[in-house]
C-alpha cells in the first residue's frame, strides 16, 4: 500500500473535482452566482475554454484550443510519469509523490472536462469588490497546491544540502 498511496489520492481528488463539477453543470445554470461570503467569495457557473484560472482563454477555441487541449495531454501524461517514478522510490519524503499527485488530478480532472466538454467548468469566484480572481474549481486548486509542494520540496531540499534547515 506505501506505493499506492499517491495514486489513491490522485484519483480521491480527481473524483472529487467531477463530483463538485457535476454539482454545479446539473444545479446552478451558467453564469448564476450564489453568494456565500457577501463581498468576498461566491459560486458561479462559468465556461471556460483557457487554462488554470482563464489563462489563454482567448486561444481556447477551434484550432488553437484542439493546440492547448494535445499541450494538456502530453504534460498530463508527463506528470503521470513523474508520478510513477516517484512513488516507485518513496524514500523518506513524502512531498514529491504528494505534489505529482495533486498536479496529475487537477491537469486529468481537467483534460477530462476538455474532451468530454469543449471547455472546463469553474465555480469558486473570489473576490472584493469589483476585482474579481478569475474563477477557478477543484482541479486548479489541486494543481496550484502541487506546485507549491513542488517548490517547497527543492527550496528545502536545497536548504539542507547548504547546511541550512
Amino acid at each position: 500500500m506505501a506505493r499506492r498511496w499517491p495514486w489513491v489520492v490522485a484519483a480521491t481528488v480527481a473524483a472529487l473535482d467531477r463530483a463538485t463539477k457535476h454539482l454545479i453543470e446539473t444545479r446552478v445554470a451558467e453564469w448564476e452566482a450564489i453568494p456565500v461570503i457577501e463581498g468576498f467569495f461566491r459560486i458561479v457557473h462559468t465556461r471556460n475554454t483557457g487554462v488554470a484560472f482563464s489563462l489563454f482563454a482567448e486561444q481556447g477555441s477551434g484550432e488553437q484550443g484542439w493546440v492547448l487541449t494535445a499541450l494538456t495531454s502530453a504534460l498530463t501524461v508527463l506528470v503521470a510519469v513523474l508520478l510513477w517514478n516517484s512513488s516507485r522510490s518513496l524514500r523518506e519524503h513524502w512531498t514529491l509523490p504528494a505534489a505529482f499527485s495533486l498536479i496529475f488530478a487537477g491537469a486529468a480532472g481537467n483534460l477530462y472536462d476538455r474532451l468530454a466538454f469543449g471547455s472546463v467548468t469553474d465555480f469558486l469566484d473570489f473576490y472584493a469588490g469589483l476585482h474579481h480572481w478569475p474563477a477557478f474549481n477543484v482541479a486548479d486548486s489541486a494543481i496550484t497546491c502541487g506546485a507549491m509542494l513542488l517548490l517547497a520540496n527543492a527550496w528545502f531540499s536545497r536548504k539542507g544540502r547548504a547546511g541550512g534547515v
